[in-house]
């Protein structure tokens, strides 16, 4: 069962991140200012409540009728205010009213012929400030909240641009481009774990690079060496009586020249010190003329011919590679396509294998089990070395037999692309600069 994965950007995770913080925050700091603007609004009504009713109390002392609104032994007044008032003691109280109408402020005082005077008002500031109070914060809040995301989106942003230059300049190295730093392409003046991140990237793609560099050196210098060996190894052959054990000393010794010969040239390869010998060559006639001397047997069909210009040597060593790949590991008719500037070499076997195409050449892999198992695994590795050294791209893939697909591993052929550039590179190994037309 797949595993559903939702892919964002940094960017927007931290914007949500502060979104959310700041809604929680505003909500929270609503409440607790609405409920203090209350309690703080109803104990001063309760305050100027009480004044306003002992004042009235000093009239009604004196034998005047009290005023409109306070009454004498109100029949309305809450009980747990007349008994406090009856007991001597004067007080305020709030009363709630049913379904959300407004609070009843309530004052009382007991007088000294044992009656209580009470006065009671609506609470107006719930119905007038309180709503402007909430409509501010809510105002106010959506502002911190928009202020706060963009501000994220800001930050954000600038986390993503760099960790986006970081990953652009590791795919480059990870593609065999030594010069390029990481923590020069992230730049900048600010110092955080985005260039401790680019500084350990750089470290290892150093110490990668240096291990590599060592391997290619050993690997050079061990083939190197076994050079003058085999060189008389192959004479002391020559020198064998004639039989069959001679024909498979001679038939091994040349093997293992041609394997040392293959790893000296990887390892010219892979030093990236080749540089292509450039000449103006027709492909199609060219790749005719090498197809009937190397294979003879294969066909060749020139779709469309197109002049070149390319190092001849290297484009016969890769189409030499290409074909006696095809013809170790395929399955005869082995056909050669020309197309502009596109080989293409297709056998009729049973394809590349899957790691081959999802990785491409390893060298000293021959391939799946189901091949002939002969050969040292080198040819695909040299074929696509020399393909760089020319600017060229070599693909790989499989023809989907009849009836089936390619993923379902019912191949009918591997069919070998190459593609030369259109601008061949210089001697530097670089590719020249075109001058766009003026206007």
């Amino acid at each position: 069962m797949r595993r559903f994965t939702f892919r964002t950007g940094i960017r927007w995770k931290i914007t949500v991140a502060i979104a959310s913080v700041g809604v929680l925050v505003t909500i929270a700091l609503s409440l607790v200012v609405h409920s203090a603007a209350r309690v703080s609004m109803l104990e001063s009504a309760r305050e100027v409540q009480l004044e306003r009713v002992q004042f009235i109390s000093r009239n009604a002392d004196a034998g005047r009728k009290p005023p409109m609104g306070a009454k004498l032994n109100d029949p309305e007044l809450p009980a747990e205010l007349r008994h406090k008032a009856q007991s001597g003691r004067r007080g305020t109280y709030v009363q709630e009213r049913p379904g959300g109408g407004l609070p009843e402020v309530w004052a009382a005082v007991p007088l000294g012929n044992g009656m209580v005077l009470s006065l009671h008002t609506p609470f107006r500031e719930s119905a007038n400030l309180l709503p402007d109070l909430d409509r501010a914060l809510v105002i106010g809040g959506l502002s911190a909240v928009i202020g706060g995301s963009a501000l994220g989106v800001l930050i954000g942003g600038q986390i993503s641009r760099r960790l986006r230059k970081a990953a652009a300049a590791s795919q480059r190295v990870a593609h065999g481009d030594p010069d390029v730093r990481v923590r020069d392409a992230v730049g900048g003046v600010v110092r955080d774990e985005t260039d401790d991140l680019a500084r350990a990237v750089d470290a290892m793609a150093d110490a990668l690079q240096q291990r590599l560099e060592a391997e290619r050196r050993v690997t050079a210098d061990i083939a190197h060496e076994l050079r003058t060996p085999v060189t008389g190894l192959l004479t002391a052959a020559e020198l064998l009586p004639p039989g069959r054990p001679t024909e498979l000393v001679r038939d091994r010794a040349q093997a293992l020249r041609a394997l040392v010969e293959d790893v000296l040239e990887v390892a010219r390869l892979d030093s990236a010190s080749e540089r292509a010998e450039l000449q103006d060559v027709a492909l199609g006639e060219f790749v005719s003329r090498r197809v009937a001397s190397l294979m003879p047997e294969a066909t060749v069909r020139v779709v469309a011919d197109e002049i070149v210009s390319t190092d001849p040597r290297r484009l016969e060593r890769i189409l030499g590679n290409l074909l006696a790949n095809a013809a170790r590991y395929g399955q005869p008719p082995i056909q050669v396509d020309v197309e502009g500037r596109v080989v293409r070499v297709r056998d009729h076997g049973p394809g590349f294998p899957e790691a081959l195409l999802r990785e491409g050449p390893s060298r000293f892999r021959t391939g799946s089990t189901d091949r002939a198992g002969v050969g040292h695994g080198l040819g695909l590795t040299i074929a696509e070395g020399q393909a760089r050294v020319l600017g060229a791209r070599l693909t790989f893939r499989n023809v989907a037999a009849r009836g089936g697909s390619e993923r379902e591993g019912a191949a009918a052929g591997a069919v070998a692309v190459l593609w030369l550039p259109e601008h061949a590179p210089t001697t530097t190994g670089s590719f020249p600069i075109l001058e766009l037309p003026q206007g």
